[in-house]
């Protein structure tokens, strides 16, 4: 009898490097809020978390310090930086502009970016139901996101790209701040996609308008 054949051996999964494993691991917990702001990381229990050496470590807590999220001070530790008020004035008056500007040119709307809207919308509440607030931040940023791609102006699109992480931060912080405004959230994103659906530019940059503008307010906490 012919021997049996021998299961293909496939190679080993490889890993990414060890800063690069630091590097997510600590930019995921400040973006979801596990590393809070105000909160002192030390390289001796960033190491242990990951499975590392303290080198990987310090690499990774520089790129991080240029990213603007934590504040290096020798011999003592990272500081996760908090965000600031001027810094939710900033990233709100940039996605005003690039917004606005953007929904205005995406519509009419392709049959493309309607479904993709629709797609993210029922995507987000899911994620809602199951209660995972950094998931729908990440489908929240998303939403608008694929509208900016859409206005078919590149450089506005990678500009918009640049605020990825502060959006994301941002609407994790209001949603635990503020859980009903989850709710809101989608409802307004539902007014968003029937507006662009109907062809209604004008009607469009108004709701874009209000929702975006209501983060500054909630973030800062004036809005219960």
């Amino acid at each position: 009898m012919p021997a049996p054949a021998s299961s293909p051996v496939r190679p080993p999964v490889k890993q990414p490097p060890a800063a690069e494993r630091v590097y997510t691991h600590i930019k995921d917990a400040v973006l979801d809020r596990r590393y809070e702001g105000g909160t002192l990381l030390t390289e001796g229990d960033l190491a242990e978390a990951v499975g590392v050496s303290r080198t990987p470590v310090r690499e990774a807590l520089l790129r991080l310090e240029v990213e603007g999220l934590i504040k290096l001070y020798p011999k003592k530790g990272a500081l996760v930086l908090a965000v600031s008020a001027q810094e939710i004035a900033d990233v709100v008056e940039t996605r005003l502009l690039v917004e606005e500007f953007a929904v205005r040119r995406a519509v009419p709307a392709s049959a493309k970016l309607i479904a993709r809207l629709q797609e993210l919308l029922e995507e987000q509440r899911q994620m809602s139901e199951a209660g995972d607030l950094a998931a729908v931040s990440v489908k929240d940023r998303c939403f608008h996101a694929e509208i900016v791609r859409h206005a078919g102006n590149e450089i506005l699109s990678r500009l918009y790209d640049q605020l990825r992480d502060r959006q994301l931060r941002m609407g994790v912080a209001v949603m635990e701040a503020h859980p009903g405004r989850i709710a809101a959230n989608i409802a307004e994103h539902g007014e968003l996609l029937e507006a662009i659906r109907a062809g209604d530019a004008d009607g469009a940059a108004q709701v874009v308008r209000r929702h975006v503008s209501r983060v500054k307010v909630l973030v800062r906490g004036e809005d219960r």
